[in-house]
């Protein structure tokens, strides 16, 4: 029988972790009776979207994202719409869609995942040519994915020192949203709109949300005395944001998001400019993942 040959797309600056070994340890984890493995480092921004697109091409049998959720990001992007699976290899700051689908933290474990091959279709939403998986935010958290695309610490520590430089000196602002035909204006903190329920680390903003359902979460987090922090922490870590006062759900297919003036918005953590005016669509059983 033909071995499967996979494409792992190694980012390694991704979770501030070292991954000098990891090619020996797939050889010692991976059944090599099953499957061949080739290996590529990215070297720029997008070259995982670009390696991914190649091993389309090069009919590979399956790409793993050696990543955190912007690496997932740009490869699922590319494998959307295909037969191809991806699979996730977890190595990021935050690995939100990992984590809700399972997939173990350690190396070996994940690679023993890969092993099975067993797949499974999740939604993805769109904006444009762009795709998301996990999550995609306007305000706050797309500031924050902003300012910690240039740091040089990488890591939950770095990401949480950029949240406290971030907050310190964040305005709410204005949005307009239209939800399936439906018209809202708020003042927001910042507007998370939900293919799964969690940013990573177990920090649940939506829920609810579900990555098969059809349905995107639109989670608008309302402006909140400071003082209130703890809390919001506490309902993000307890499974619970969706019951407080500050946090609004409204689920959705067609979304759009006016925001005033010019701000990032980014996607599975990965800032862009958008304009000002964002439209998003989700797209059903779009990605097949091995899990």
């Amino acid at each position: 029988m033909r071995k499967k040959r996979i494409l792992f797309v190694i980012n390694p600056v991704s979770g501030g972790k070292k991954k000098t070994a990891f090619n020996k340890q797939v050889l010692e984890v991976l059944d090599l009776n099953r499957f061949d493995p080739t290996f590529k480092i990215t070297n720029h921004a997008n070259h995982a979207h670009e390696l991914a697109v190649s091993a389309i091409e090069e009919q590979y049998d399956a790409v793993v994202a050696v990543g955190g959720d912007g690496t997932i990001n740009e490869i699922g992007t590319a494998l959307a719409g295909t037969d191809m699976p991806l699979g996730i290899v977890p190595e990021g700051s935050g690995n939100g869609l990992a984590y809700y689908l399972g997939i173990p933290m350690n190396e070996s474990a994940a690679l023993r995942r890969i092993n099975r091959f067993d797949t499974m279709a999740i939604d993805c939403g769109r904006i444009g040519e762009r795709c998301f998986f996990n999550i995609a935010g306007i305000g706050f958290d797309a500031s924050v994915s902003d300012r910690f695309a240039s740091e040089t610490v990488r890591g939950p520590i770095g990401y949480l020192r950029t949240v406290l430089n971030v907050i310190s000196g964040y305005k709410p602002k204005k949005y307009k949203l239209k939800i399936d035909g439906k018209e809202y204006e708020r003042e927001a903190f910042m507007i998370s709109v939900a293919n799964s329920p969690q940013y990573g680390n177990n920090a649940y903003i939506a829920p609810n949300a579900s990555i098969n359902d059809g349905l995107l979460d639109v989670c608008v987090v309302h402006k909140f005395p400071l003082y209130t922090l703890p809390m919001m922490i506490f309902h993000l870590f307890n499974k619970t944001a969706d019951q407080s006062e500050y946090v609004e759900i409204i689920p959705g297919k067609q979304i759009c998001i006016e925001q005033e003036g010019k701000a990032p918005v980014h996607l599975d953590g990965e800032p862009m400019d958008l304009g000002q005016r964002v439209e998003i669509t989700v797209e059903q059983q779009a990605l097949n993942i091995i899990c």
